[in-house]
């Protein structure tokens, strides 16, 4: 009997089709065995879109995938009709729309995904945060592309999915010296390890940013991709172990037709 696909929701996001998905439930086999969404993991091509169309199932019914080629930057572009053909899809790191029948989709392997809605105003969005991104501010592009659809900052509510935990991220000086310079209240965000190098907590980070940007109300799910490999894919997992390839997953979020 095939594994079920595992969604792991957010209670900020309850009512909206919404999901953050893991390695369980897919057709993958090897060592990116399960629901892995990557095409550039070197897997064949059909079977990546079997587990494509596997997780929009899981998470919105029918609906419409839309993803971005994704560059580790803090640029954000707007949804504003169909999915863009594979071959013209804008290099970014960050969806929002208001289209119904839209889903967003953000693949990750150790990054911070993150999911934003206002469902008064009926606009989502949807950030691929890892520590690049992040610090050029990549959620605050987001929020920013929102509003110009006509969300509210207040209104907005943000949810961070599974990344890699501070206790699996370890990082050099200079890493943590590029975040002091942008503020030394980032001083926060880090934790002293073996010499000369530090824990980084990437999920608390990306969550003072929404904070800082004026969101109400965010949430992170506290899920470490690196220390659970039935669970989640790992980049930095699959290097610590030699590891050929890896495998991606993805969050998503959608807006049910009208």
């Amino acid at each position: 009997m095939a594994e079920a696909v595992e969604v792991n929701r957010a209670h900020l996001l309850e009512g909206l089709p919404h999901g953050f998905l893991g390695r369980r439930g897919g057709v993958s086999k090897g060592m990116v065995a399960g629901l892995n969404v990557g095409r550039g993991s070197g897997e064949d091509p059909a079977v990546v879109e079997r587990n494509r169309a596997i997780a929009v199932e899981a998470v919105l019914p029918g609906g419409r995938l839309s993803t971005v080629y994704q560059v580790h930057s803090a640029d954000c572009v707007t949804l504003a009709g169909a999915p863009w053909p594979e071959d013209e899809r804008p290099r970014a790191d960050a969806i929002v729309t208001n289209q119904p029948g839209a889903v967003l989709g953000i693949l990750t392997a150790d990054c911070a995904p993150v999911l934003l809605a206002d469902r008064e105003a009926g606009v989502i969005g949807a950030a691929h945060a890892g520590w690049r991104g992040a610090v050029e501010g990549v959620t605050d592009a987001t929020i920013a592309a929102m509003e110009a659809l006509g969300a509210a900052r207040k209104g907005i509510v943000a949810a961070v999915g599974p990344c890699i935990a501070q206790s699996s991220y370890e990082v050099d000086e200079a890493f943590c010296q590029r975040f002091l310079e942008a503020d030394l209240g980032n001083a926060a965000f880090f934790k002293a390890g073996r010499t000369e190098h530090y824990l980084f907590d990437l999920q608390g980070y990306v969550l003072a940013r929404l904070h800082a940007a004026g969101l109400g109300h965010c949430e992170g799910l506290g899920l470490d991709t690196y220390s659970q490999p039935d669970r989640f894919y790992s980049f930095r997992r699959a290097t610590h172990r030699g590891e050929e390839a890896y495998g991606r997953q993805i969050s998503l979020i959608g807006l049910p037709d009208l």
